[in-house]
């Protein structure tokens, strides 16, 4: 069985984690998100933490941030345990991931929903480098 939730603990939270991540985590670009991850040497519950950001100068309303949002997560809560989830449990690795939109236009779902398993891929390939 699949485990299609989205707990607290899988959201980064921690201003430690957070500003490790972006000091010292690797980035690459894959529109319309740019990934930051970097592999976690502290022992957690789950094999990743995530960030989500959406930012306020491409989209003033903050009713447009928070749609983008939820449809980045519920893009994301579906497909890490398909793909994400194998590959980390297979390597034995714990990664820290920021998706940042950069886009500059509001997408719809299913176009977030490809886009977001092309970047996963991607940042396993990365990972594998």
């Amino acid at each position: 069985m699949k485990n299609f939730q989205f707990t607290k603990e899988e959201r980064l939270c921690s201003k430690k984690l957070l500003a490790e991540l972006f000091n010292n985590g690797s980035s690459f670009l894959f529109y319309p998100f740019r990934v930051t991850w970097q592999i976690n040497q502290e022992p957690q519950k789950y094999p990743v933490q995530i960030v989500i950001s959406v930012p306020k100068k491409r989209f003033k309303k903050s009713v447009d941030r928070n749609l983008i949002k939820r449809r980045i997560k519920e893009a994301y809560r579906l497909q890490k345990s398909v793909s994400l989830y194998p590959f980390l449990q297979t390597q034995e690795k714990q990664l820290l991931v920021a998706f940042h939109y950069v886009g500059k236009e509001l997408l719809d779902y299913s176009y977030i929903y490809q886009k977001l398993s092309l970047a996963l891929i991607n940042l396993e390939k990365q990972m594998v480098k």
